[in-house]
């Protein structure tokens, strides 16, 4: 299945953009679900069709889904209550009722990962259109997966639970009751959960497609956004500038917002990798299937090549390897590398990722680095103590 991740700044039409593409895929044959983050139904607006908690079909082979927080909060919730029953009678706690409970915080973030993992492993689709928070929210929900799984293998490591019959031993010596099988259990269903959704965001078919109003804020916006996407390894297919008013526009107060994006036209098709796409402003809110069709977004091409963070061999010219690491948009001063054992703290602006190193550079230490080109590349030296004799 192939996925695009549709997200943007606060305001720029995202989810109009997100039904239109789903829209289009489904026209031209593609079995199509379009997932969607937002509370109100805003999809169901634009597509003319209310949509809601359970998927609906929007018209042949095109189908729309809001996930409900609320509902899995409550799921995950009775769920812990049953698996814990012995800590909380012994604790001589109440339970709670699915009826008292609300979401909390991060809840719904969860939720939607996971409605996100089980539409990619879906075999009735062809295509998956998710409809993202808007940015930064949808950068962190990007990183979450990947965060939460290194939490839980700090916090509960795996081999851990292979020494189960020394915990009665353990317990004793350490005075304190060490963690019960089915605290292991439930990390390990979470991280299995985790990983099947890292591995949608993470596949060569899944893209981003960041839709903007070409504003001068909307400039910095999508710059800051590169850089956070491309620190996860994220590739962006297309740029949609949307609301774009047409050059005949009378030579009102309108003339001036015209040249505004104009201007941003230009400097988004100077600086972007990816294509840029103009749709056009309707004078309306589209309402129904058909105004979506008068937009006429940019069809869903095939597979492009993935992000790829290659290490070149440079050892036999200048004695390292270096590391070639995509960060379009970074700035110099902003930029801070920390090697950890086997692992590289990347931190990029208000973005921080924590890698872990190919196995090669394992056997390095890090002599030096340089921002080139929209491109960090580290350099890493061999370590004579670790590199096998023949390679050096």
């Amino acid at each position: 299945m192939r996925t695009i991740l549709i997200t943007g700044p606060g305001g720029s039409g995202r989810t109009t953009v997100a039904a239109a593409t789903a829209l289009r895929a489904a026209r031209e044959g593609s079995r199509t679900l379009l997932l969607s983050a937002e509370r109100a139904d805003t999809p169901g607006a634009v597509l003319g069709t209310p949509t809601g908690a359970r998927p609906v079909e929007i018209e042949p082979r095109l189908t729309a889904w809001r996930s409900d927080a609320a509902a899995g909060f409550r799921r995950d919730l009775a769920e812990f209550q049953q698996r814990a029953a012995g800590v909380l009678d012994l604790l001589g706690a109440s339970r709670l009722d699915a009826e008292e409970v609300t979401p909390l915080p991060g809840a719904e973030e969860l939720t939607f990962l996971r409605a996100l993992r089980d539409a990619a492993l879906s075999e009735r689709y062809d295509l998956l259109v998710v409809d993202l928070p808007p940015l930064p929210g949808a950068l962190a929900l990007l990183a979450l997966p990947e965060e939460l799984r290194r939490y839980l293998r700090r916090l509960l490591p795996p081999e851990r639970q292979a020494a189960r019959a020394l915990r009665p031993v353990l317990g004793r010596l350490a005075g304190v009751p060490m963690p019960a099988d089915w605290l292991y259990e439930t990390a390990g269903r979470w991280d299995v959960e985790l990983a099947a959704v890292e591995a949608v965001l993470t596949d060569r078919d899944t893209a981003v497609r960041l839709v903007a109003e070409p504003t001068p804020a909307a400039v910095d916006a999508l710059r800051t956004a590169r850089l956070g996407l491309a620190l996860r390894g994220l590739r962006t297919e297309a740029l949609v500038a949307n609301r774009v008013l047409p050059d005949t526009t009378p030579d009102t107060w309108l003339a001036g917002l015209v040249a505004q994006q104009r201007k941003a036209l230009r400097e988004w098709e100077g600086e972007e990798e990816c294509e840029v796409h103009a749709v056009p402003h309707l004078g309306r809110d589209p309402g129904s299937p058909d105004d979506l069709a008068a937009l006429a977004v940019p069809a869903v091409t095939g597979t492009d090549r993935p992000v790829e963070w290659p290490v070149a061999d440079r050892i036999a010219e200048d004695g390292v390897l270096v590391w070639h690491i995509p960060l379009p948009g970074a700035i110099r001063e902003e930029l801070d590398l920390i090697r950890r054992g086997d692992e590289l703290v990347i931190t990029a602006s208000a973005f921080r990722r924590i890698v872990s190193l190919p196995s090669a550079l394992r056997r390095c230490t890090v002599s030096g680095a340089g921002l080139r080109e929209g491109e960090l590349r580290v350099r890493f030296a061999p370590d004579p103590g670790l590199w096998p004799a023949a390679a050096r």
